[in-house]
């Protein structure tokens, strides 16, 4: 069988981390980058080998010979990007987040579905050693019954600039950030019946902060946080009723786990820890499946399909809805704090 020939649309950052785990794979070629300054995707083409570099998104979408794409573009474009791209006939890997709502997450599935290509949203925690670790930890009943969960994502950005500031472009610290709390707590817990959230929202709607807890069956329970203006602790724990297992920072890359669990004094003196395996960037495992889910003509991944992908948007809308729905009226100075609890 011929590798798989994609594309990457985006020359920023986020490309440069992924792409060349994407190339690492077997079965799968990068052949042409996208971006809308020509001389940024020359320059990103030269630096990692691949063939061709164009301005035009509706050049690749036309070229026959593209199976599939990679798209790190602002996610305010992700939406269109993604339906034009699925209405061509590719196969679309989309940087997190894959849409804005749930809705969009939703109708942007049925129409890969109605089309068979294979979409997915790179959420690549999901297929990181540590993550894997984890689950099978959980299932296993390594710590019990699961009871809680805390995560957050708060880093201190610096000076405004770019599109991480402009919520017309991809401002939203709950959607660049928050997702991966929410999206932890998702594969562990499942979806919550209950939401109370609170943050901090710029007069132009931009989201600087969010702290949430989630509630569901049984009194259980998870607390996360996110934010683009201060520091949070970058660790993740979950606790059951025999013992917890802490991801050091930053939980949605880490490369080991601390497992107190089993007797007492690995649960309180000498926890066991597990180093494991990093690929390049950490992107790689995602690429490796990817590739071989459209090898085998699926059209999901059952990693993080679509079932789970909206019910994370469904959290994030719910999250953010009852954030801004509150804003108070003292907020003329740039940014003010609105609260909400259901």
């Amino acid at each position: 069988m011929s590798a798989q020939r994609w594309a990457a649309m985006g020359a920023g950052q986020i490309s440069r981390s992924v792409v060349p785990g994407r190339m690492a794979c077997e079965g799968a070629d990068v052949v042409v980058v996208q971006s809308r300054d020509e001389a940024k995707a020359a320059a990103f083409a030269s630096e990692f080998g691949i063939p061709a570099s164009t301005d035009s998104f509706d050049e690749v979408l036309a070229d026959g010979s593209i199976d599939a794409i990679y798209l790190a573009t602002p996610f305010a474009t992700h939406f269109d990007m993604t339906r034009r791209a699925i209405i061509a006939g590719k196969h679309v890997l989309v940087e997190k987040p894959i849409a804005t709502t749930a809705a969009e997450v939703e109708t942007l599935f049925a129409l890969a579905a109605e089309r068979r290509v294979f979409l997915m949203e790179a959420m690549w925690m999901k297929f990181n050693p540590a993550f894997l670790r984890l689950t099978a930890d959980i299932r296993a009943g390594r710590i019990g019954d699961v009871r809680s969960l805390r995560a957050s994502f708060s880093l201190a950005f610096g000076e405004e600039g770019g599109s991480r500031w402009d919520p017309a472009r991809s401002g939203s610290t709950l959607l660049d950030q928050g997702i991966y709390p929410v999206t932890l707590a998702h594969s562990v817990l499942g979806e919550p019946r209950n939401i109370h959230a609170s943050g901090v929202v710029r007069d132009d709607d931009l989201d600087l902060s969010e702290h949430f807890t989630l509630d569901f069956d049984g009194g259980r329970y998870a607390h996360g946080a996110c934010g683009m203006t201060e520091f949070s602790d970058l660790a993740a724990s979950v606790s059951g009723t025999a013992g917890w297992i802490t991801l050091p920072a930053p939980f949605w890359a880490t490369t080991s786990l601390e497992i107190h669990a089993d007797t007492a004094e690995k649960i309180f003196r000498e926890p066991e820890r597990l180093d494991l395996p990093k690929e390049g960037n950490g992107y790689v495992p995602m690429a490796r499946e990817v590739t071989r889910a459209i090898s085998d003509g699926l059209l999901q991944h059952p990693a993080h399909d679509a079932t789970a992908t909206v019910a994370v948007f469904r959290t994030l809308d719910a999250i953010r809805t009852q954030v801004r729905g509150s804003r108070t009226p003292a907020a003329a100075r740039g940014s003010q704090s609105v609260a909400a609890a259901v």
